[in-house]
Order: structure tokens, then sequence, then C-alpha cells
């Protein structure tokens, strides 16, 4: 099998709704600051664009976390790096690549909650909700998608296809 991938969201698509969602930050916390807090390694590019699209002062750090064994799912969730500095009553904005069970954003919130920020929110560029278990509270949303397997923008399979510029749809063909 080989795989071969189709446009979901465009380039130009991606890059409007990340200058909406600067913007909204933007209005929402004019005269403070925010700090990202980046997913790795999903999140990295749409954090980095998410960023420059803000006009308040942001800082950023990075948190790994872990749920998946392979590629199941064990329900434990772990954190493999943690913040480099405290969010203590920071505004802190949690940025995601994509949001799906909902599970490991779950532990992750309740996590940097008990950290005490001033503000905790969650931002993701893709969402899907149809396979939400656990109930999460997105405050901001990219786009709304279909359960498929989706890459680029950050997103992987195998580890190719972060690069992309658009968001695609992975599909397998016979050689």
């Amino acid at each position: 099998m080989k795989e071969q991938i189709k446009v979901l969201l465009s380039e130009e698509e991606v890059n409007a709704r990340v200058k909406e969602l600067g913007k909204k930050i933007t209005e929402e916390y004019a005269g403070e600051s925010v700090h990202i807090v980046c997913i790795l390694k999903g999140a990295v590019f749409f954090a980095c664009e998410l960023a420059k699209r803000i006009e308040v002062p942001v800082s950023l750090d990075f948190m790994s976390v872990s749920s998946y064994q392979g590629t199941t799912s064990t329900g434990e969730v772990q954190i493999i790096k943690d913040l480099e500095h405290s969010i203590e009553g920071k505004n802190v904005i949690v940025v995601e690549d994509i949001v799906d069970t909902g599970r490991t954003l779950h532990y992750l919130l309740s996590n940097l909650s008990s950290r005490n920020p001033k503000s905790l929110k969650l931002c993701t560029l893709l969402d899907k909700p149809d396979r939400r278990v656990v109930d999460v509270n997105v405050n901001y949303t990219g786009f709304d998608i279909p359960d498929e397997f989706v890459v680029g923008f950050g997103l992987d399979y195998d580890q190719k296809y972060r690069n992309l510029p658009y968001i695609g749809v992975v599909e397998f063909v016979e050689k």
C-alpha cells in the first residue's frame, strides 16, 4: 500500500483562519499578555504561525505528552517533556494541533489548572467533535473536521508530511 494526500483545507484557508484566531485572541487579551503552551510535536507549526498573528506580548513554552504505545491509546497520559517556566498568574493558552477523543487534553488541562494560571484556555487548529469521549472545552477552534486521518501543518503520518502547508487526508492506494 502507498499513501496519497488529498487536500482537505488549502494553505490559503488555513492561513486565513490562523489570522482570524490571532485577531480574536488579540482582542480578548488587549492590554495583557499571553503565554502559549505548545504541545509537541504536531502543534509547533500552528503555534508559531498563531503567535506571529497575536498583537499582544506573547511568551512561549513547550510540553510533550503521550497516551499512546505504538498506535494504541493506553488511556494513561504521560508527560514526556514538562514546562520550563512557571505558569502561575499567567494567561495561558494551550495550543494543540488536533482534539480527538479529549482524554489527553482533559488530563493536561487539569494538570495545568493546578499550577494556578490567571486563566487557562485551549486553542486547536483542528477538532473532531464526533470522536469526543471526554468533554473538553475548546475555546478557539480553527476547523471542525470529519473523522479522517489528516496530515500537514504539523500533523504527521509516520513522521512524514508535517511540512505540508495545507491539511490533507491520507488515502491508501495499491502500488
